[in-house]
């Protein structure tokens, strides 16, 4: 039975997270080389106000120029997840999970569809209905109304020797005004929300990260 290594890093810098998740990951993959047992790690933080671009993203989804970004107190970087552009920033609960798929004998898209399943789970502990998007990554509500289809988590993730890094980006009560600075994961007809949007009250973080946590054990082990 796997059993999930759960570590909380709190507010942490961008770049810093990025250390030391890399460190997880490449731990992880010396661990696979060397034939030994991989623990699958899941870490919670939230990050001061960033925007991320995939490997594959486009600078056209930038809708202002760097300046502009340092103006704003707005952090730039360029990371090996797959995806598009997004933001994180404070107020969203940021997942990497550090997970060995053979462990779970599933392969890249059936992780990428549990985690949406996970958080689709979670959210209906509030009485949000999250759904899959064909096509699309991440969860989203209203679907079925493209007018009305917006994003509550978005989801990149990078594997290698199928060791994963990067992950999840739940929006809880972030500020969604800083999504007007990028077409959000290269969508430019869709809007992104919040659980504190969507249900017009306060969320409160560490209950987010307790059920949360329960909802990726029951998934994953």
């Amino acid at each position: 039975m796997n059993k999930l290594e759960f570590v909380d890093w709190g507010l942490i810098p961008y770049p810093e997270a990025y250390e030391k998740q890399k460190a997880f990951f490449e731990t992880a993959i010396e661990k696979k080389i060397a034939h030994e047992t991989v623990r699958n790690t899941l870490i919670f933080c939230e990050h001061p106000h960033v925007l991320t671009i995939g490997k594959h993203g486009l600078d056209a989804n930038l809708l202002f120029p760097e300046e502009v970004l340092k103006e704003q107190q707005v952090e730039l970087f360029r990371v090996n997840r797959g995806g598009d552009v997004t933001y994180h920033g404070p107020g969203q609960l940021v997942g990497y999970p550090i997970f060995d798929l053979e462990s779970f004998r599933i392969g890249l898209k059936e992780y990428i569809y549990r985690i949406e399943e996970t958080i689709i789970r979670f959210l209906a502990e509030y009485n949000i209905k999250g759904e899959h998007f064909t096509g699309a990554t991440g969860v989203w509500i209203d679907v079925e109304h493209p007018g009305k289809a917006r994003k509550i988590c978005a989801i990149g993730v990078k594997s290698s020797r199928y060791v994963t890094m990067h992950g999840f980006a739940l929006n809880i009560s972030t500020d969604l005004n800083y999504f007007n600075l990028i077409n959000p994961c290269g969508f430019k007809d869709k809007g992104v929300t919040s659980m504190e949007k969507e249900l017009d009250r306060k969320i409160d973080m560490n209950d987010v990260k307790s059920r949360l946590l329960e909802h990726f054990e029951r998934e994953f082990i």
